[in-house]
């Protein structure tokens, strides 16, 4: 799959499982990863991106396995944002649909 067409959606898939529950980042790259193939490295500028523009916020937890971890936690205006581009994504992928459904011209 095209990577500029992958990087258009990562933000989404972000947000979409922040918004179900908070993740620290190698936990959200395993879960993008098992379905969507990307690079590991892709989802932190996101993170920080999103992180910068108030859609979420850190805090650190303890880890049983090592040092403690960064978590991600969606805010209110990151679930806002969340919404619109919920439904962006919903119209843009209508309008694909029906162009790919049209009949050849001939």
């Amino acid at each position: 799959m095209n990577a500029q067409f992958k990087k258009g959606v990562l933000e989404l898939c972000v947000l979409v499982l922040l918004d179900k529950q908070d993740f620290y980042g190698y936990e959200l790259i395993k879960r993008i990863t098992d379905k969507i193939k990307i690079s590991e490295g892709s989802v932190y500028p996101v993170l920080r991106r999103i992180l910068k523009q108030g859609y979420c916020t850190t805090y650190l937890r303890e880890s049983t396995e090592g040092p403690s971890r960064k978590y991600y936690h969606l805010t209110d205006e990151g679930q806002k944002y969340l919404q619109e581009l919920k439904e962006e994504y919903e119209k843009f992928t209508q309008g694909v649909d029906l162009l790919m459904k049209e009949e050849k011209n001939e």
